[in-house]
C-alpha cells in the first residue's frame, strides 16, 4: 500500500494514512477530475508523501466499482496517450461529507486523548482537572 521507508514513525504514519487514504483520495477528486499518478503528486505535495503508485490505482478502482468515482479517457496536457482521469459521482460526494464528518469527530476524540495532561494542574486526589 506504500513505500517501504525504515523507521518506527514511518510504519505509524503509512498504518495512520492506510485509514483515511480513501477519503483523502476522494476530497483530491472532488476539487476537479484527476489521473491516478496526479494523485499521487498532490498527496505528497500535502505532505502524505508514503503513498505509491501501487496503492492508488488498485484502490480508485474499487471506488470505481463501488459507485463512488467515475472514469473518463481524455488526452494528455503533455501530448502522450489518453490518461484516465477520475470524477466523483453523486455517491461519491455523499461519501466525502460523511466521511469528513466521521474524520472530524475521530480526529477531535484522538486529540483529546493525545493531549499532554502532564503539565495541567491536578487536585488534591492527583486527578487532572480540567
Amino acid at each position: 500500500m506504500t513505500k517501504e521507508l525504515p523507521g518506527a514513525g514511518d510504519q505509524r504514519h503509512s498504518q495512520l494514512l492506510r485509514g483515511v487514504l480513501d477519503l483523502c483520495l476522494l476530497a483530491l477528486v472532488a476539487e476537479r477530475p484527476r489521473y491516478g499518478y496526479e494523485c499521487v503528486e498532490a498527496l505528497g505535495g500535502h505532505g502524505l508523501d508514503l503513498v505509491s503508485e501501487g496503492s492508488i490505482y488498485p484502490l480508485l478502482a474499487r471506488m470505481e466499482r463501488a459507485g463512488l468515482v467515475e472514469g473518463f479517457r481524455a488526452p494528455s496536457a503533455s501530448g502522450g496517450p489518453p490518461r484516465k482521469y477520475y470524477r466523483l459521482t453523486p455517491a461519491g460526494h455523499a461519501e466525502l461529507t460523511t466521511g469528513r464528518a466521521a474524520w472530524d469527530t475521530f480526529r477531535a476524540a484522538v486529540c483529546r486523548t493525545l493531549a499532554d495532561r502532564a503539565s495541567a494542574p491536578t487536585t488534591d486526589d492527583g486527578e487532572h482537572s480540567a
